[in-house]
Parts: C-alpha cells; structure tokens; sequence
C-alpha cells in the first residue's frame, strides 16, 4: 500500500514522502493515528500544493532571518560589571545579560539563541553569536565594561 506522510515517523520517512507499506500497517496505525494518509492522485495533487506553500512561507522566513541577522551584525553593545583584581569579574556576563541588552536597542532576541562558547568572566571585548534561524546567525560586538568608568557611551 502506498501512502504520503503527513508527519516525521521514525524510520519511515519524513513527512510528504511517499512510502509503500505493508496494508496493515498503513491501514491500522498510520492512517487512523492520522500520521498518514493513502497515495491517491488526488492527494498527491494536494500535497504537490502544500509543499509549494511550505516552500514559499520557509523562503520568507528566512529571508527575515537573514535582515534580522544583518541587523545584529552592525550592532555594538556594552556591559557594565563589577570586577575585581585582574579584571576579573565577579559573577559572570550571562546570555540574559546579552539578550537584555540587545532589547535595549530594539531587537528581542530570546537568551537561548545566544551561543557562549564559555562564561564570560573578564572584562574585555566579545564576539558572541546569535542564532536567529537554524541556517542564519549573526555575530554581535560586546564589550564588557568595569562599573563605574568614565568612557562609558550609550
């Protein structure tokens, strides 16, 4: 029997793949749990035009990904911390810290898209990555500051 995913089903298929399957298992789990649905011409037709919907709206996602990301690239954020001996921090700058002040400027970021390859723990200049689709990041500019000095523009 010859069916067209509808879903991901673990070693089977991703979904609008079609799939030949034993009978019943295609007629008593996949379509009645509706994971599938039986490859007839006229549901081929329509997930010919599903897919073509899907394209279209995946393209324009990622098209806003990829302004967002240019955006965050021109960005330059600054972070004031308390340190100690060594430029040392106390605590550490967090991805919340981060994505707090990315809002700031008008982007909301959400702190799990910031991508730490360690703690930040001293003062110093940073690149941090932001991941704002799953092909599309973006690197912004942080420099962590000590509390209190004088050079400080925002």
């Amino acid at each position: 029997m010859k069916v067209i995913l509808k879903e991901d089903v673990k070693d089977l298929g991703n979904m609008g793949t079609v799939i030949d399957v034993a009978n019943g298992y295609g007629r008593n789990y996949l379509i009645p749990k509706n994971l599938a649905v039986e490859a007839n011409p006229k549901n081929i037709k329509k997930l010919e035009h599903e897919k073509n919907i899907i394209l279209a709206k995946a393209k324009k996602i990622r098209k806003s990904a990829e302004d967002a990301a240019e955006d965050l690239s021109k960005l330059s954020i600054f972070i004031e911390a308390q340190s100690g001996e060594e430029d040392k921090l106390f605590g550490s700058v967090t991805s919340k810290d981060i994505a707090e002040e990315i809002a700031k400027h008008g982007i909301d970021v959400d702190k799990r898209r910031i991508i730490l390859e360690e703690p930040i723990k001293r003062l110093g200049s940073y690149e941090v990555a932001v991941k704002v689709h799953q092909d599309v990041s973006a690197h912004v500019k942080l420099e962590v500051r000590k509390a209190g000095s004088e050079d400080t523009e925002e």
